[in-house]
């Protein structure tokens, strides 16, 4: 086991606060003029994976040599992660209109006195049907930021625990070569030992069409790419299929050797760029629906 030291933060963590103690008493918190003794790591986490054959036979052996965050911070690392995954993908173009952007409602409905009702007066008060949301969604920015390194280290992390379930199979874009077959993908997997049912995610340098047609209508499958490869499906899949070539991509970008360079970082603006124009052109799509709708 290999580890990276840095040197930990002098700040106190929220954890320090007394509402996290049993005791009513406050402890009396000074700042250390010298740091703590205690530092965070980045360990290395090696496993063997299998190698398979297309027809299911084991041929080899293949290492997986990733950086790990340590097990008492594995955990936040991978959830702060997921999380800024999953809300960087809300459009946040919900929106409801308060009592003073409906149409209508200028008229008194009612005088004011003498006809044992309720004072009213719109009808378009939030209390009416077909008034106005109160304190109804707006449109906003929902996206948060994250470290390049962390968000690196929360993948790695993620590939790293799912060793166990992971195996390495030769490269099978000949075998589709001809026409692509869904029965013989289904028949594949079954010879490499998975469940049809099970969810299952192919890491492939290159995805060949005929690849893609022979699994598309397969629902529990996702056949990604370095490009296209990211924590929720690495998380959400109970099996993990990877092809030589994508190991030593892994083993090489998120390897405990790993140190960096303007290459891999215009990769990964690319990528964000890539997730930012995918996110843009749905929000357009739908604000086209809107108008088009508006029109008619």
């Amino acid at each position: 086991m290999c580890s990276l030291t840095t040197p930990a933060s002098t700040s106190l963590s929220f954890f320090s606060s007394s509402i996290f103690f049993n005791n009513t008493k406050i402890p009396k918190l000074h700042s250390p003029s010298k740091p703590f003794s205690h530092s965070l790591s980045v360990a290395c986490k090696a496993a063997t994976l299998p190698l398979l054959s297309f027809s299911g036979d084991k041929i080899g052996e293949a290492q997986l040599d990733l950086r790990a965050a340590p097990p008492d911070t594995a955990r936040a690392v991978v959830h702060r992660a997921i999380i800024t995954d999953l809300q960087n993908k809300r459009r946040g173009t919900a929106s409801t209109l308060t009592r003073a952007e409906v149409r209508g409602g200028g008229r008194k409905p009612y005088p004011q006195k003498k006809t044992g009702r309720a004072r009213r007066g719109s009808n378009r008060t939030p209390l009416r049907p077909g008034g106005g949301v109160i304190f109804g969604p707006k449109p906003r920015d929902w996206s948060i930021k994250i470290n390049r390194k962390e968000k690196r280290l929360a993948i790695s992390t993620a590939m790293a625990s799912a060793a166990v379930n992971t195996f390495v199979v030769e490269d099978f874009a000949e075998e589709f070569q001809g026409k692509p077959k869904t029965k013989e993908f289904i028949a594949a997997m079954k010879r490499w030992g998975l469940d049809p049912k099970e969810k299952a995610m192919f890491l492939m340098m290159e995805v060949p069409e005929n690849v893609v047609l022979s699994s598309r209508n397969i629902g529990t499958v996702k056949v990604l790419t370095p490009r296209t490869l990211n924590l929720f499906d690495i998380l959400n899949a109970d099996k993990l299929v990877l092809t030589p070539a994508a190991v030593d991509y892994l083993n090489k970008r998120y390897g405990v050797d790993y140190q960096g360079g303007d290459d891999e970082d215009e990769e990964e603006e690319e990528e964000e760029d890539y997730e930012d124009e995918g996110v843009a052109e749905e929000g357009s799509e739908t604000n086209k629906e809107d108008s088009s709708d508006v029109v008619n």
